[in-house]
């Protein structure tokens, strides 16, 4: 038990060394704003000043030439091509293919929209890169594939579940946990529907450095409660979940705020994403537990809860404050 629980330790302790929010899917679309026009949008994600290595092909030829526009925008580059003339009978059996996604931990959420009825959404994966249009047996229901993502965007999120960890070695009562755990869950839910629904956002470096530093408020505080002190956290510690909560549903908008969706397709979207974000919550919750008494032997998680919350935090606010 306790080997197992060095494993889990050190696998999450490393996830912020390999880039904790990389999780974020990249976005390929095919649109027809007029007849005889399409229009080709990707959006890959940066990291820092950097974009992924991924380069959409199309088995058509339209995409083997410089793109129309290029420029970068809220951690994304985006590229559009436009194409004239545009017909279905030109996709209909070409292939999607994102050259550099199998050495990812990315998905690419791909969203086809035409002027005579054409709806087509898929999901390409580092293990499955291609997807050929207009295969009915290839598309992807919508449901399944969110709820997928939210879970993958969770358990790649080395952040978010290092506060979780945080919040199971802090509250040792286990209805207190569950409250707080509750209000985490409700808090994050508000933010991401609010920057999703609402468009309330903040700048991503800035939410990225609030939640590296709710890691590292946990971690004193871990030591705290273990030699008998107390403080407002300790007491109430659904209230701090709450509050800290807020500034992860932000980050966990990052998942999905690159999807053009708008109407009932974008609340399908929000739904079924942060079930799967609970689903994956819950699921790392029970792990943990089943751990009982391993987790609680020694002080080394709490201090390296404390390690890596330190170290998100000067990363994020090297990349906040413009230090590089």
């Amino acid at each position: 038990m306790t080997r197992l629980l060095a494993i889990c330790c050190v696998t999450i302790l490393w996830c912020p060394v390999a880039g904790a929010h990389e999780v974020r899917p990249a976005y390929f679309e095919i649109g027809q704003p007029d007849a005889a026009t399409c229009r080709v949008l990707w959006k890959q994600p940066m990291v820092g000043d950097l974009a992924l290595h991924l380069v959409p092909h199309l088995s058509n030829g339209w995409l083997e030439r410089k793109p129309d526009d290029q420029y970068a925008s809220a951690g994304f580059l985006i590229r559009t091509w436009i194409v004239e003339p545009c017909t279905p009978r030109a996709l209909s059996g070409a292939t999607v293919e994102i050259e550099g996604l199998q050495q990812t931990i990315t998905d690419v959420f791909v969203r086809i929209r035409l002027r005579d009825g054409w709806q087509e959404d898929a999901i390409l994966r580092p293990y499955s890169a291609r997807h050929v249009i207009g295969a009915a047996d290839q598309k992807v229901a919508t449901v399944p594939g969110y709820l997928l993502l939210g879970i993958e965007h969770i358990l790649g999120g080395a952040d978010h579940l290092l506060f979780v960890l945080g919040l199971i070695l802090l509250v040792r009562d286990r209805w207190m946990l569950l409250k707080a755990v509750t209000a985490f869950t409700i808090a994050h839910s508000i933010t991401l529907a609010a920057a999703l629904l609402a468009g309330v956002t903040l700048p991503s470096a800035l939410v990225e450095a609030l939640i590296a530093l709710s890691i590292l408020f946990l971690a004193p505080e871990i030591l705290r409660a273990r030699r008998g002190g107390t403080s407002l956290m300790i007491r109430y510690p659904w209230v701090v979940a709450f509050v800290f909560g807020l500034f992860h549903g932000m980050g966990f908008a990052g998942g999905l705020a690159s999807l053009g969706y708008a109407g009932q397709d974008l609340a399908a979207a929000l739904l079924f994403f942060n079930v799967g974000v609970e689903i994956g919550q819950l699921g790392f919750i029970a792990l943990m537990l089943l751990l009982g008494r391993a987790l609680f032997m020694t002080k080394a998680p709490a201090y390296g809860v404390g390690i890596a919350g330190a170290y998100l935090t000067f990363q994020t606010t090297a990349v906040l404050t413009g230090i590089t």
